[in-house]
């Protein structure tokens, strides 16, 4: 029975492809290549380090509530800094904490130092409970073949 699955684990499900943008794009060009993609976020890299992390969110909080024009604005203006980054063996239910606490949808995966993947937090959830959904599967047909 597995039970507590890996961020691994699930990369190896959906795959390692990332998405990434540079900061000096405008954040139209960004938003299109989500739309493409039909992905809520990109990784920001700039002179192959990681420099932040441009979501949706950052578009809805940070352009369209100031009136910032899209076309001109520049990705680097309102990407997320702030990156909160999880390892490829840390567990799901860590990943839905840190998530949670911190505030964020999207957990950037390094082994190495080096970007390997990116989880959202549909990812998780939908991951978690298939967990779940297992694991009381198993346990109905424990207690059904316990009673016979």
């Amino acid at each position: 029975m597995q039970v507590r699955r890996t961020v691994r684990q699930l990369l190896q499900d959906k795959g390692f492809t990332v998405l990434s943008i540079h900061p000096d794009a405008t954040v139209f060009e960004a938003l299109e290549q989500m739309a493409a993609n039909n992905v809520g976020s990109l990784v920001v890299f700039e002179d192959d380090a990681i420099v932040g992390i441009f979501s949706e969110r950052d578009y809805a909080r940070k352009v369209i509530l100031h009136g910032h024009a899209s076309r001109q604005l520049k990705v680097r203006a309102v990407m997320s800094g702030d990156l909160v980054t999880v390892g490829p063996e840390q567990h799901l239910t860590d990943c839905m904490r840190l998530m949670t606490d911190h505030r964020v949808r999207h957990l950037p995966v390094l082994e190495g130092g080096r970007l390997i993947g990116v989880v959202s937090i549909g990812d998780v959830v939908k991951a978690v409970m298939a967990e779940q959904e297992f694991l009381i599967d198993q346990l109905q047909s424990y207690i059904a073949g316990a009673t016979r």
